[in-house]
């Protein structure tokens, strides 16, 4: 068995560590739509969208953070069902208006508006765009879902 110099063994330990380092450090694998303070859904609870049926503002005392974005809740009970589970309260792509995403685009969202389908979140940049995606809906999300994985990957290319 060859002897490896101590110079490459010490190239390669240095070039596996900073990969390390630098993987740690990475951006989360996907986009949210927050403002400038982390918050996302323009700070209303994702939580009530599913138990009330329609949005209602949360308490910016009553906070989670989940996947690069901070959840704000109109109670502890929403909060204590968000922080059990996640993933069944977070908005499709991200935040992001579902129908911007349909088409390739990543907007914003005005206000509120939203609605839960299948049991999953999705939000639009105002009630025209919500029209719009919910016109065709299957068909809609279908492009979305198509769609959403290369916005995020675009999104970090650019950074």
């Amino acid at each position: 068995m060859k002897r490896v110099p101590p110079f490459l063994m010490s190239v390669f330990v240095a070039t596996v560590v900073f990969f390390s380092i630098n993987s740690t450090n990475a951006a989360p694998a996907t986009k949210v739509n927050v403002d400038s303070k982390g918050v996302i859904l323009k700070g209303y609870d994702a939580v009530a969208y599913f138990t009330q049926g329609k949005p209602v503002k949360g308490n910016p005392a009553i906070k989670s953070t989940h996947g690069g974005a901070t959840y704000l809740f109109a109670s502890a009970e929403n909060k204590a069902a968000f922080d059990k589970n996640p993933a069944k309260y977070v908005p499709q792509y991200g935040g992001f208006c579902a129908f911007g995403v349909s088409v390739g685009v990543l907007s914003d969202i005005e206000g509120p508006g939203g609605f839960v389908h299948n049991g999953k979140l999705y939000v639009c940049g105002d009630e025209a765009a919500e029209k719009s995606f919910r016109s065709d809906l299957k068909r809609n999300i279908a492009k979305a879902d198509a769609n959403w994985p290369k916005l995020v990957a675009s999104q970090s290319a650019k950074r």
